[in-house]
């Protein structure tokens, strides 16, 4: 095969994955008319259309479908074989690129690569913060971090934090002018901060649970956020009721800055993992960044 296939091949398989020929240069630090015609140049050669191109949307074909599929395992492979070689060097090195929400990332996974990075200079780290449920090998992370209900079956999963409590506060301004609710049916009376879901696109069910009852309370309100930061800062503003993980409100709990309200209903959830493939060979780098955030070796 020709040596510019290969390099049609590989801004093929970019562009499909991002959907976008504009994320796809902005990733391999192109233009997006280059790209463009490295593509349109594979497909004349191939005599088949890899990409239906709108103007607001880029997706594969059928055959490009099938192209991904056969193809892009092999250059994963290949890329991840160079990398590899990396441990050969007095010290490691390589990209370790990273997808959580934005909280977890915040107060568990920086704190705790911080020090890593600062003692492995030629690691190199990209964190995504995203609430959307993300496939890792479609997208080509390293580590995926989610709760460990969302983690698939077929993953190695790490864990990353401890079970934790969701709570249901709200500031001593906003109970000035509202009771304080008792039953999750008291819920529906009150001005509840909700949650957009990034995946499906619903609103966030309560899913509230007292000895070993559980009941889900679609709950309503004036704000609607599609990150835990805005609804928590909603509800410091006495704006309304916020279901909080615990790790997040708790500190405020504490200043007597929000009150917590239906203790006796407060769920557990399952802590956050690491998670990636199985199949995959992993780079020392990514190694290295696993044991750094690995729960019992890590603080916090």
């Amino acid at each position: 095969m020709p040596r510019d296939d290969f390099n049609d091949l590989l801004a093929f398989l970019s562009v499909a994955r991002e959907r976008s020929f504009t994320r796809a240069a902005a990733r391999l630090g192109v233009s997006p008319s280059s790209l463009s015609h490295k593509v349109r140049g594979l497909e004349s050669r191939m005599g088949v259309r890899l990409l239906t191109r709108t103007t607001r949307s880029v997706t594969p074909t059928e055959a490009g479908e099938r192209l991904m599929a056969t193809v892009a395992p092999q250059f994963d492979a290949i890329e991840t074989e160079l990398e590899s070689l990396a441990e050969f060097r007095d010290k490691p090195a390589g990209t370790v690129r990273i997808t959580a929400v934005d909280t977890v990332a915040d107060l568990f996974i920086w704190p705790r690569l911080a020090p890593l990075l600062q003692q492995y200079p030629d690691i190199k780290l990209e964190i995504d913060t995203s609430y959307r449920m993300v496939d890792i090998v479609e997208e080509r992370y390293d580590i995926g971090v989610r709760t460990g209900e969302a983690i698939d079956r077929d993953m190695v999963s790490v864990r990353l934090t401890p079970d934790f409590r969701r709570l249901i506060v709200g500031a001593p301004a906003y109970f000035e002018n509202h009771p304080e609710p008792h039953t999750p049916q008291d819920l529906l009376q009150h001005n509840c901060i909700t949650l957009r879901l990034a995946t499906r696109g619903g609103l966030f069910a309560w899913p509230l649970m007292r000895e070993g009852q559980a009941e889900r309370v679609q709950v309503q309100g004036q704000l609607t956020f599609n990150g835990t930061y805005q609804i928590l800062q909603a509800a410091l503003d006495g704006c309304g009721l916020a279901f909080s993980p615990e790790y997040l409100a708790g500190p405020h709990v504490q200043a007597g800055r929000l009150r917590c309200v239906m203790e006796d209903w407060f769920p557990t959830s399952p802590g956050f993992f690491m998670y990636y493939p199985s199949r995959r060979q992993k780079t020392q780098a990514v190694a290295m960044v696993i044991d750094a955030l690995r729960l019992g070796d890590a603080p916090g």
